[in-house]
């Protein structure tokens, strides 16, 4: 049995608009920068994906029967000029008693927008801050809770350091200026979404806790890339201190009061814990990730530590003490190929909640958590292959079966 959680915690699902929605070419919706990364590798695109455009109305029928009482989705920023979907998503919702959350970027930039610098421009901060207020403007009387970003880290590293999402860029650490103009619109956003009436704001960050593999000072520089670049500026005000330095070209007056304007909470997706050791002499980064041994891995090939989100929470509440928020588990789920009886996911999320009781026995302040995903969906640069739902989707004919995680869940809600 999952051990009972504190009066008024907020259990949830999440998805994200490309990964589900499908629908590209309908009611004005202009190219995304994931349109156009997916088609031209000749794979799997999210034209189709589950097709939760059209088919809304099951998929918030299933949140309903699981039990949640709320629902992490994304608004897609090239449906800006039509957002009619999204009235209808929430009037859904709100109709089954489920707190809707949107988040307004995961990582859909329009094409438009990333054809003129994307996030590498310092106005792409002032474009997202004017789509909070339209979505706000359009959406605010019902909705009063709101993430700004996702995962920036990822979107920074993965989209224009590595090149293996979209944008496809390849600028490894010439990257870092996305950093600073993620945060500056996240910062813009919240201060949007106040003036529209916002009662709770927060930004979702992936976290990990960072171990060493050697004495280098290897890890500690990995932790200010993936953790503190994302964290330090919104929670403290500034950067940590080598990263500064770095950043300083793209840093204006006043940017940092901007991006630490007050966040009523933070989000946190946790999968995993990274270890690191000291880069290899032909390395274009001062660090380098290495295997965790002797742990399940996922079909990702992810590892399996329940006990590092206990290790991440505490940690979090070590390092930021009175200026840490409120925290929810935004995402955290796995993919397994088991198909219908999946009772490694089942096993996994079991774990991942009894480490989740363990770090808020030990006195963090989490008030939520969201299971990464509702659906089977279009894994970005997996396309296809990667299987993180509560319900099988079958890509052929877009029929929806609940797992067995999904029966347990849902059990394990009721009581």
């Amino acid at each position: 049995m999952v051990p009972r959680f504190p009066d008024g915690f907020l259990f949830g699902c999440s998805t994200a608009s490309y990964q589900i929605e499908g629908a590209v070419d309908e009611d004005g919706r202009v190219p995304s920068i994931w349109d156009t990364f997916s088609h031209a590798k000749g794979g799997d695109t999210g034209d189709v994906a589950c097709d939760h455009y059209h088919r809304y109305s099951e998929d918030v029928a299933l949140l309903s029967e699981l039990g949640v009482g709320a629902y992490r989705f994304s608004i897609a920023w090239p449906r800006a000029a039509d957002l009619g979907f999204y009235d209808r998503l929430v009037d859904a919702l709100l109709e089954k008693g489920i707190v809707p959350l949107p988040t307004l970027f995961h990582w859909d930039l329009p094409q438009s927008i990333e054809d003129h610098g994307g996030w590498l421009s310092r106005d792409t901060a002032s474009k997202f801050a004017d789509f909070a207020t339209l979505v706000a403007g359009r959406l605010g009387d019902r909705v009063t809770r709101w993430i700004t970003l996702n995962e920036p880290i990822v979107h920074m590293a993965q989209g224009y350091a590595y090149g293996t999402h979209a944008p496809g860029r390849e600028l490894m650490l010439q990257a870092l200026p996305v950093a600073h103009h993620q945060l500056l619109g996240h910062g813009l956003a919240v201060q949007a979404l106040r003036a529209t009436g916002a009662t709770e704001v927060m930004l979702t960050n992936n976290c990990t806790p960072v171990r060493a593999a050697d004495d280098s000072p290897a890890a500690a520089v990995y932790d200010a890339f993936h953790n503190r670049l994302f964290n330090d500026p919104v929670l403290l005000g500034s950067y940590p201190d080598f990263l500064a330095s770095a950043l300083e070209p793209v840093i204006r007056p006043g940017d940092l009061d901007i991006i630490s304007t007050p966040i009523d909470a933070l989000g946190i997706n946790y999968y995993n814990p990274t270890l690191i050791g000291a880069p290899t002499a032909d390395s274009p980064l001062p660090f380098e990730m290495l295997p965790i041994e002797g742990v399940p891995t996922t079909a990702f090939g992810w590892p399996v530590v329940p006990e590092g989100l206990t290790e991440l929470l505490t940690s979090l509440r070590e390092t930021y003490g009175k200026n840490l928020p409120p925290i929810y588990i935004t995402e955290n789920g796995c993919s397994t190929d088991e198909g219908v009886d999946d009772q490694f996911r089942i096993d996994y999320l079991d774990s991942h909640l009894r480490a989740l009781h363990d770090a808020i026995s030990a006195g963090v302040d989490v008030r939520g958590y969201f299971v990464w995903s509702l659906l089977d969906n279009f894994e970005w640069a997996e396309g296809y292959s990667q299987r993180f739902g509560l319900v099988h989707v079958d890509f052929q004919t877009l029929s929806r079966t609940p797992r067995r995680s999904f029966a347990w869940l849902r059990d394990a809600l009721a009581e």
